[in-house]
């Protein structure tokens, strides 16, 4: 269990940027991983991080050359709220029906299915998508 979740009433926050590259998807798991450590909930956390952050970089100016995205995480003694932040652009993140053969499209799908809450804030000079995912209780 990671130390940085020891107290009962605290609220944890970490925060870290990313280049905005493929490549990049995977250090922002490992830092959602590094974070809460061994739980029932790291592998929700790091997969839904995983889907916001591929998001962020294939619809967003965060994937354009220079771009970044930034992973922000806030833990209380039963919820997670994780935030992905990205750089904006013209489409707004929503739920869309795909087709059985299209390769892309069920992402937030899945973020919806594995998290309390969901949303978005911002708009097209940047945004954020959040989701509280459960914790439990932590000793």
């Amino acid at each position: 269990m990671s130390s940085t979740l020891n107290g009962r009433q605290e609220i944890h926050r970490w925060c870290r940027n990313f280049p905005g590259t493929k490549t990049q998807i995977g250090e922002a798991r490992r830092f959602v991983n590094n974070y809460l450590g061994d739980r029932p909930a790291t592998y929700t956390a790091e997969l839904v991080v995983s889907e916001l952050a591929t998001n962020a970089i294939h619809h967003t100016r965060s994937g354009q050359s220079g771009g970044r995205f930034g992973v922000t995480l806030h833990a209380g003694t039963t919820q997670l709220i994780l935030a992905v932040h990205d750089e904006g652009g013209p489409s707004t993140p929503h739920l869309r029906q795909a087709e059985n053969t299209d390769q892309s499209g069920r992402g937030l799908h899945l973020v919806e299915s594995l998290t309390t809450k969901w949303g978005i804030h911002g708009d097209e000079g940047g945004r954020t998508v959040w989701a509280l995912i459960p914790l439990g209780r932590i000793a």
